[in-house]
């Protein structure tokens, strides 16, 4: 599993010899603060005091979001669209001890998100309050900690019960990871260090870092501060000792290093170096600092689009919330994975943080798997889109919040631009042209090596207040993809990213006929649905889609044969909690991703890996289990290949060719029971084949693990996807049956899902109807080695067993 390398500062002992001539042990400590809390769910007085008895409070680890505990609502407004999972207030404390004895130290506990409203205290002390529930973090506990064996108490008030807040799923909680970090008086201060690459060929790189130094002590200090540069051998490719003298409480040194030929950070081998920070006070190490990062150049043309390294490079982007399904908005590094695994699947290289900053281990993630990145800050500045949004606290807030995410940020390679809005509705008005300048202007200070841009809805050039300020060095466009054609004449010299797209609308396995009529759901603002269908399903075939949006072959014809569009962001990557358009409730959440809210992919998923990788591969949908005589359009996407011949039990329906702008072909077949066949050619010579069979009577629970063996350390996940399956291995294609999960040994259920958009059963639940033949069940490691033995049990049907080893 990847690592969260920013946090678990790890030294390699061999590197410090070299470095230091001896063997030392770092002195900061960056411990985990995420186990043994008490959590109460609602507002209750005086639990900010010492004294306060939690005793019946339910214990929990951290990251903990409460809402996906809950159950579906009409009633819960917590998004714009109604109906969803409850909010409130919640109350955290955790009751701890402080092995070191303080030696010249300081304390801080670092939040990585809260959601929202958060206010902490330590020991009845007052640290703090922040209300934005994306941003990280940190207070200085130093002052009111108790040493000596004595116990101290950490509260956390958690107020996330004015809603709407937001036009999706936000979650509620600390549902993002707590850290206590141990360090000198004097220390590289919170996000202190800063890399860039000026100057990069194949054989040199200059490497600039730039570190700020935290002195706490009142009087000067003469500090000698080495870095050296190791790569992923462990290796030190380069180093650099200064001497300081801290006259003031923050002090700065820079160092440009020269690395011979390095390894370029790339798509497909993103290659990270370390920078390791080491300050002494005469001999002694007081502080030691890692600062991830890669080396690589980028580029956007007005006329050519985006390159990376000198090379182009269309960017095949995706948009992503950050709710990770049933497990809500708490944080996994595991479930994270899983999803950028996916979307690498289908040639994805490129992640839009949709609308607010991500968590940490995810631009670690990106940062480790190679995907691009496009950091995104604010959904809403002054004016409301949701009652209860950002808008609220934008005036005391806006600044500190922006910055913050910058400093977090900044040393990630993955990251190519900084967006300082979504869709802002001071587009229209006058304001916009002040308030982007300024929010331009606060990322300009903190970094200069990234473009700034904004997602905008109106394309008109005059009519556009934020593109008027001047202050964007990228332009960003969603949606209206045939305006995309007219942006070199109303942007002569500017560059171009479509940043949101399609808004294409489907449910995995559900097809309605025929595939050739465009259905618009909904046609306009509030209008009905015309043909909508009573199971609130939404057919998987290319061709329905909102109002503002298109088809994803209409958009990504026009992005694919425009050099000048630097590549586009799918809304979105996965179905996610809220916005369920085009249905009212009981639906609950969205219909635009490419792949369901259990992970499981939909059909145009096959669309973009014939278009956006290498890998040869053929795919026919739908299922072929019909009403005899019915006509069904039978759809194929490939690649690699010149035509594909289909066939029904034998008999062949005749080749079909890719038309100019279309990415897939049809037949309308007649519904006869057998196999449906297709075989893809190049030259006359077979490709691949590819075979679909009528079902038969559903006979057995089948359970496919996407990692059989997982990490006992309490966090680690296995996905399990549950199919109903004939006797000849076919999948049911519309069975509904419930299934009943087990578990024995060192795991637990986490989850299940099945991608169904209005399922209105819990996620936390040891239970799941299957929809259109599959749900899913993840499980959880505890921390004590052993099998995990899953039974998997439906009415009259075979039962579905399988072990897992946790190690």
């Amino acid at each position: 599993m990847y690592q969260h390398i920013n946090k678990i500062l790890i030294i390699v002992a061999v590197a410090l010899l070299a470095a230091c001539n001896q063997k030392v042990d770092n002195p900061r400590q960056v411990e985990s603060f995420n186990k043994g809390w008490k959590f109460f769910l609602g507002d209750t007085a005086d639990a900010s005091k010492v004294s306060f008895n939690d005793a019946d409070w339910r214990a929990l680890n951290l990251p903990h979001d409460w809402s996906i505990e809950g159950e579906f609502s009409k009633d819960n407004p917590s998004t714009t669209e109604g109906g969803a999972l409850p909010t409130g207030i919640g109350w955290y404390r955790k009751t701890f001890k402080v092995d070191s004895v303080p030696q010249n130290q300081k304390y801080y506990i670092d939040f990585d998100g809260v959601f929202c409203n958060s206010e902490v205290w330590l020991n009845g002390h007052y640290l703090g309050k922040r209300p934005f529930g994306y941003i990280t973090f940190r207070y200085d506990m130093t002052p009111y900690l108790n040493f000596e064996d004595k116990e101290n108490v950490m509260a956390v008030r958690v107020d996330n019960d004015a809603q709407p807040a937001s036009r999706w799923y936000t979650g509620s909680g600390i549902y993002r990871n707590v850290w206590m970090v141990t360090i000198n008086q004097v220390h590289v201060d919170h996000w202190g260090t800063y890399i860039t690459t000026p100057k990069v060929s194949d054989e040199a790189a200059i490497v600039n870092l730039e570190v700020k130094i935290k002195n706490n002590q009142n009087a000067a200090q003469q500090l000698k501060v080495k870095t050296e540069l190791y790569d992923q051998n462990n290796q030190v490719v380069a180093q650099d000792e200064k001497s300081v003298s801290c006259k003031d409480s923050l002090c700065s040194i820079a160092y440009d290093f020269t690395v011979n030929h390095p390894v370029l950070w790339s798509i497909e081998n993103p290659y990270m170096y370390t920078a390791v920070t080491s300050v002494y006070n005469k001999k002694e190490l007081i502080d030691q600092y890692e600062t991830p990062f890669g080396i690589r150049y980028f580029e956007f043309d007005s006329a050519k689009g985006f390159f990376l390294n000198g090379q182009p490079l269309k960017i095949h982007g995706v948009n992503q919330h950050h709710d990770l399904g049933a497990l809500g908005a708490a944080v996994n590094t595991r479930a994270m994975e899983r999803q950028l695994e996916i979307l690498k699947g289908m040639g994805c290289n490129a992640i839009r943080m949709a609308h607010n900053p991500p968590a940490q281990e995810l631009l670690d993630l990106c940062d480790q798997m190679g995907f691009l990145v496009i950091d995104e800050s604010f959904d809403e500045w002054k004016k409301t889109k949701a009652k209860k949004g950002y808008h609220l606290y934008w005036d005391e807030w806006h600044v500190r919040d922006l910055q913050d995410m910058i400093l977090r940020d900044r040393n990630h390679p993955s990251i190519i631009a900084w967006s300082i809005g979504n869709e802002i509705r001071e587009q229209f008005d006058t304001t916009g042209i002040s308030i982007t300048r300024e929010l331009a202007g606060i990322v300009k200070e903190l970094d200069k090596t990234r473009p700034v841009t904004s997602a905008l809805t109106e394309q008109d050039p005059k009519k556009n207040n934020i593109y008027q300020s001047g202050a964007l060095d990228l332009i960003s466009f969603n949606y209206k993809h045939k305006e995309y054609l007219d942006f070199p004449k109303n942007y002569p010299g500017q560059k171009m990213l479509a940043s949101e797209n399609m808004s294409a609308l489907s449910t995995r396995g559900h097809y309605d006929m025929p595939s050739d009529s465009m259905r618009i759901w909904p046609s306009a603002y509030n209008a009905p649905l015309v043909g909508a269908n009573d199971d609130y399903t939404v057919s998987a075939y290319d061709h329905v889609y909102a109002y503002w949006g298109a088809t994803h072959e209409d958009t990504w014809n026009v992005v694919k044969n425009n050099d000048f569009i630097s590549g586009m962001f799918i809304w979105s990557g996965f179905d996610y909690l809220g916005e369920p358009i085009p249905y009212p409730w009981p639906a609950r959440s969205s219909y635009l991703g490419i792949i369901d809210l259990a992970g499981f992919p939909k059909d145009a998923y096959y669309l973009y890996q014939s278009e956006w990788t290498d890998k040869t591969m053929l795919h026919i949908f739908p299922h072929w289990n019909w009403e005899k005589g019915q006509d069904i359009d039978v759809w194929a996407y490939y690649n690699n290949a010149d035509e594909v011949e289909l066939f029904l039990n034998g008999k062949s329906l005749g080749t079909r060719k890719k038309e100019d702008g279309k990415f897939h072909v049809m037949w309308r077949v007649p519904f006869e029971p057998g196999t449906l066949k297709a075989v893809s050619r190049t030259d006359g010579q077979v490709v691949l084949e590819k075979e679909i069979h009528t079902a038969g009577e559903p006979y057995k629970v089948e359970l496919i693990a996407d990692r059989e063996v997982i990490n006992a350390d309490g966090t680690d996940l296995s996905f399990i996807t549950v199919k109903i399956m004939d006797k000849d291995g076919n999948m049911i294609p519309d069975a509904d049956q419930l299934v009943h999960f087990d578990i024995e040994g060192n795991g637990f259920i986490a989850g299940v899902d099945n991608g169904y958009q209005a399922s209105l059963e819990p996620f936390k639940a040891n239970y799941r109807k299957a929809f259109n033949g599959m749900c899913l069940l993840i499980v959880q490691a505890t921390e004590e080695a052993g099998d995990i033995k899953i039974t998997a049990t439906t009415d009259g049907l075979k039962n579905g067993v399988l072990t897992l080893k946790s190690k």
